[in-house]
């Protein structure tokens, strides 16, 4: 009787260690050792390579046995997706991706050190990483905008300020206010800053009100710019080519940065996007604002350590390597602080944009191309419906 009581004291205590020991944040496999793949972009691996090296050096108590993939945040999903139990354990993708993963059930929830995480970043990143109240990624980037672009020689600091004051500004100096009118992704600026919506109701359906009567009204603004004669459309090569010679101010992202200074030198300036007239008075131009995330695989082995792993090559000290060496915008609101972040003109607009960014995360790849179809009606200047009628068959299509 005393051995069977014995043995099962031993085996409550072992039970108990071993309970406690996972509690730690320690999953070690069999052997001792850790192992955890992680997938990154070709652009991206000397650089997580670094990261993984110093989480290593941070945590000698624990064997790693790291593995590194190349998956860039583009083809993320499809790989995920294909088959969970065969992906990395922590990988990046974009916030607009972390729907369709929450609903395929590919997402380990947060649950390690959730409110650090939520008060280090910024709002706007931490709510692209929220779905239903719970924590689905690690922000890492918020560098994903659009902001404005402009040649200080020709428009001054106060013009800048609203759309009104560019164009007038370019018209004097026989140039151009360039923005990319038949791409979704940015005249949705318009509608967005008269007030309108757009989202993911509780059916997963598509939702969408650029057609009411502030829809109308920024319709008509954007019809009003591209009758201008100041105003000129196109794509990246357009902007970048005309820069400093035909156009003095267009709308890009960061990744325009250095073709724009190139072309301007000591001219080169940016700001957030402009004020605009929109129904008779001068609001706001929005944006949407992306974000890139971090996340753990719900199929992991190992779901503490890799919890550990993710939170450390997206902390404060990583983002602001990322940004040292591939120009990333920090999401950690004390990176994105830092003297080296502000001094970069195109990061600084865009941090000053995101204050007016609308997260991207419950717009579906059906939405751009009703959206592009009706810039480009504007583009062409085609007048044969007017743009209430353009803007009712727009919304049929995104909400179809």
């Amino acid at each position: 009787m005393r051995k069977i009581t014995a043995l099962i004291l031993a085996l409550t205590v072992c039970i108990f260690a071993s309970a406690c020991s996972g509690n730690s944040g320690s999953t070690a496999s069999a052997g001792g050792v850790v192992t955890l793949k992680v997938w990154g972009s070709q652009e991206d691996q000397q650089l997580l390579s670094t990261m993984i090296e110093s989480f290593k050096a941070e945590n000698k108590n624990i064997e790693y046995n790291i593995s590194l993939g190349v998956v860039g945040e583009s083809d993320t999903q499809a790989r995920l997706l294909e088959d969970v139990s065969a992906a990395a354990d922590v990988f990046a993708f974009p916030d607009d991706q972390i729907n369709d993963f929450v609903n395929a059930g590919a997402l380990y929830e947060i649950t390690r050190n959730r409110d650090k995480i939520e008060a280090e970043n910024l709002s706007g990143a931490v709510d692209a990483a929220t779905v239903n109240d719970s924590l689905y990624g690690y922000p890492m980037t918020a560098d994903n905008g659009y902001f404005l672009y402009y040649d200080k020689s020709v428009v001054s600091d106060e013009q800048v300020k609203t759309l009104d004051g560019i164009l007038a500004a370019c018209k004097a100096k026989n140039k151009k206010f360039f923005m990319d009118i038949s791409n979704g992704w940015y005249i949705s600026s318009f509608f967005l800053a008269a007030g309108c919506s757009i989202g993911i109701d509780v059916n997963g359906k598509q939702t969408c009100d650029f057609d009411n009567e502030n829809g109308v009204k920024a319709g008509e603004a954007i019809k009003s710019l591209c009758a201008h004669d100041s105003f000129v459309t196109g794509d990246d090569a357009v902007f970048t080519g005309g820069m400093g010679d035909t156009i003095a101010a267009g709308v890009s992202g960061a990744w325009t940065a250095d073709a724009v200074k190139s072309r301007l030198g000591d001219n080169y300036a940016a700001a957030k996007l402009p004020t605009a007239t929109i129904g008779g008075e001068q609001v706001q131009l929005k944006s949407f604002a992306g974000y890139k995330l971090v996340g753990v695989n719900s199929a992991t082995k190992q779901p503490l350590e890799a919890m550990k792993l993710a939170e450390w090559i997206t902390n404060e000290q990583n983002q602001l390597l990322r940004f040292e060496k591939r120009v990333a915008g920090p999401s950690n609101t004390k990176a994105a602080q830092s003297n080296e972040v502000h001094s970069n003109v195109a990061l600084t607009a865009l941090a000053a944009q995101n204050e007016f960014g609308v997260t991207q995360r419950e717009i579906k790849s059906t939405v751009w191309s009703p959206l592009e179809a009706f810039g480009t009606a504007m583009e062409n200047k085609d007048y044969s419906k007017s743009v209430s009628e353009l803007l009712k068959s727009m919304v049929r299509d995104i909400t179809a």
